[in-house]
């Protein structure tokens, strides 16, 4: 098998499976940020990507796709169910959100997430070169770097955690939380989005390790009397900005902006709402805010229609199905009472879109509302800002969003406030072109200046510092 200076390890491989009309099968890549962040570095360092195919009880074996070897990990539908569905999504999704939904801890799902954090730690151990760097990355796969140290004790291990930590209080419901601390302890770099999420991690540690953590390093004890520094620390992510400029720039999807307007009849003001359909999002929220904003005749629906994106997700999941249910029933209160023959209050879209109409829906919107209630980054606020070249539009942003770290320029909201959610719409709805721009620059500018690949060449800086320690002090820093 190919031996890779550097190997990411995720959930998911950086490709989709596709079978032609012939069932022949190809593979395309994936859309998202981290994929398009790590290409380019991958290539360069002949680097290889572990993770699982995307269906189950396929077995796929190892293939070079665009000068990146990928490694896939099969995984059964029991896999899926209790690995994937129950542990990651039923258990650590809900408790790491800060419990907006209840999670449940139930033993047969952490023993399939033990057993498949092996197998992903076995293949990434057996592809990496003598003293590689590999990079784990988020929350279902929280043992890889403890098992990965203990069979290959030469690599550089850095993880990087995409959704927030909890504070202490809620994490020490978990039954399984020592196994988890140790498991990321295994890396000597760990990465989060905030320094709030960095904190409540080595709060964590403390309370139940009696580690000694010192700014962003916890001492770590090796067995042998002595001990090794792993840095915690916030490592924000981003977007492909440039990529979103250029297609905003393109008169295609310009023209298809003014069409979106169109075909919502040209209303004075389009709000929008872009997110997976996830109970972390808000979108109830947002939902009720709009609505009582109609009800008190402070907008009327012959003005300004709400745009929602809400892409299927997690689709076999309880809490999932029921949120569904609620949304649309709400969509269907709001709509009967307050549409007419030509205007809609609120147009809902249950489907995902390419990126190019992504775009468009970005320059024909007002106001972007981004209503989280607890969101490790939320990477919309940063693609509506990067796709806003005329510097118009107004980003309300949650402040339990990570974005909000980052962009302090725009309109920022507790989503608990409905009354308060509603004073910044209505602000947003009326602030002036001048105010706008000011404000829009002051976003681009920050969000093009830390960019995905500066995301990517930070964390890995902090790994190369971690290597070149390691080796000049015997292996160990």
């Amino acid at each position: 098998m190919t031996q890779a200076e550097l190997v990411v390890v995720a959930n998911r491989l950086p490709v989709d499976r596709v079978v032609d009309a012939s069932g022949e099968d190809s593979w395309r890549r994936s859309p998202g940020g981290l994929v398009t962040a790590l290409e380019p570095v991958m290539r360069r360092a002949d680097g290889a990507w572990v993770g699982w195919p995307g269906q189950p009880d396929i077995d796929v074996e190892p293939f070079e796709f665009e000068g990146t070897f990928l490694v896939p990990v099969a995984l059964s539908a029991e896999d899926v169910e209790l690995y994937y569905e129950g542990m990651s999504n039923d258990t650590f999704w809900p408790l790491y959100h800060d419990v907006i939904s209840e999670p449940r801890y139930r033993r047969v799902w952490w023993d399939s997430y033990v057993k498949v954090n092996k197998r992903f730690a076995e293949a990434a151990a057996a592809v990496a070169a003598p003293g590689a760097t590999v990079w784990v990355q988020d929350y279902q796969l929280q043992l890889v770097p403890k098992m990965l140290r203990e069979a290959r004790p030469d690599l550089t291990i850095g993880y990087f955690h995409h959704i927030p930590f909890p504070a202490y209080g809620l994490y020490s419901q978990l039954p399984w939380r020592r196994q988890v601390l140790e498991g990321l302890l295994g890396a000597d770099v760990i990465g989060f989005q905030r320094v709030a999420d960095a904190g409540n991690f080595a709060r964590a540690v403390r309370r139940q390790l009696r580690f000694v953590t010192k700014a962003s390093g916890i001492n770590v004890p090796t067995g042998d009397g002595t001990s090794r520094k792993a840095l915690a620390k916030a490592f924000p992510i981003s977007i492909d900005a440039a990529s979103y400029v250029e297609l905003s720039e393109r008169e295609d999807i310009k023209a298809r902006a003014r069409e979106i307007r169109e075909s919502l009849g040209n209303p004075k003001k389009i709000l929008l709402g872009v997110d997976r359909l996830d109970y972390t999002k808000g979108i109830r929220h947002r939902m009720k805010a709009f609505g009582e904003l109609l009800e008190d005749g402070r907008l009327a629906v012959e003005d300004v229609t709400l745009v929602q994106v809400a892409s299927p997700s997690r689709e076999r999941v309880e809490a999932y199905m029921q949120l569904r249910d609620e949304i649309e029933q709400m969509v269907g209160r709001i709509n009967g009472d307050y549409d007419t023959m030509g205007h809609t209050a609120i147009r809902y879209l249950h489907q995902a879109y390419p990126r190019e109409e992504m775009v468009a829906l970005f320059m024909a919107a007002d106001v972007m509302l981004v209503t989280a209630l607890r969101d490790g980054m939320n990477l919309v606020a940063k693609e509506y800002v990067a796709a806003r070249t005329d510097n118009r539009g107004v980003l309300v942003l949650s402040e339990f969003a990570g974005a909000a770290d980052e962009l302090p320029s725009a309109v920022r909201i507790n989503p608990h406030d409905i009354d308060g959610m509603k004073d910044a719409i209505i602000r947003a709805i009326e602030m002036p072109p001048a105010e706008q721009g000011r404000r829009m620059r002051a976003l681009r500018k920050k969000v093009n200046e830390n960019d995905v690949d500066a995301w990517s060449r930070s964390f890995l800086d902090a790994l190369a510092d971690a290597r070149d320690l390691k080796r000049a002090n015997g292996g160990k820093w």
